[in-house]
């Protein structure tokens, strides 16, 4: 997919790996639509890049609508959608304080695969029924945020690890689903990044996550996040497949 003059929707995408996605975007020539629920933040990006911003609960049906309607406003329609809203709480499954609280888990998993699966389901069906296929037969491409916490969830991660479990399984049953209608689907499942999560922890425990990293022995730049998510964009035969972005990182149990 050519992403230049493509319109793209980032959920996600006032900070963090959002934030980076948006940026990478735009500069690639996409019509980018930023979604979050921060408008601070949102407002603030969008101000600086000259591109629209939408607040956006990724597990309210109308307001991700909205988002998806305002970015298929682009001359070519909406091509490209990135999920990036995510957030998590650590919490054990069962300690001396009691088992894990049952409603604090569903918000991780409304928020992150729920969330997740909202953006990806309206997404796809405006691709689907606007937008007319490319030379390669392609009306769009879904990118999705899972984690290495789907494989290696740390003590603490049981929600985490849920969710974004259960975004790497949607990924193949949503490429086979969207094959037919040219609608490509990829997960990024990221390692240690720096991004807002961990950019409250002190400097010497940053450095200290970063040495796990085998190599690059450093925390990861949310700009390679960015990177990967365009080249996922441009290049039609990657389709069905969660691909690791950690420096070959294997999570140990804390």
């Amino acid at each position: 997919m050519n992403i230049e003059g493509a319109g793209a929707l980032v959920s996600g995408g006032a900070s963090g790996l959002g934030a980076a996605t948006a940026r990478r975007l735009h500069e690639a020539g996409a019509i980018v639509t930023i979604a979050d629920v921060n408008p601070e933040k949102g407002e603030a990006l969008a101000a600086e890049l000259g591109i629209p911003f939408v607040q956006c609960d990724v597990r309210e049906e109308g307001e991700v609508q909205a988002a998806v309607d305002k970015a298929a406003e682009a001359e070519g329609g909406l091509r490209i959608a990135v999920s990036c809203a995510g957030t998590g709480i650590p919490i054990k499954v069962a300690s001396s304080r009691g088992p894990h609280p049952l409603e604090a888990f569903k918000v991780i998993l409304d928020i992150n695969l729920v969330g997740t699966f909202n953006l990806m389901r309206l997404a796809a069906f405006k691709m689907l029924s606007e937008n007319e296929p490319n030379e390669e037969g392609e009306r769009g491409v879904l990118i999705n945020t899972a984690s290495v916490a789907a494989f290696e969830g740390q003590i603490g991660q049981i929600a985490y690890s849920a969710s974004k479990g259960g975004v790497v399984g949607m990924t193949i049953t949503a490429a086979r689903d969207l094959a037919d209608k040219g609608i490509r689907v990829n997960t990024i499942a990221p390692g240690l990044f720096d991004t807002p999560l961990l950019g409250a922890l002190p400097e010497e425990q940053r450095n200290a996550l970063g040495a796990q990293v085998p190599f690059p022995s450093r925390l990861g730049r949310p700009e390679e996040f960015a990177d990967l998510a365009a080249h996922i964009a441009e290049n039609v035969m990657l389709n069905g497949e969660t691909i690791r972005l950690d420096g070959a990182i294997r999570m140990s149990p804390k």
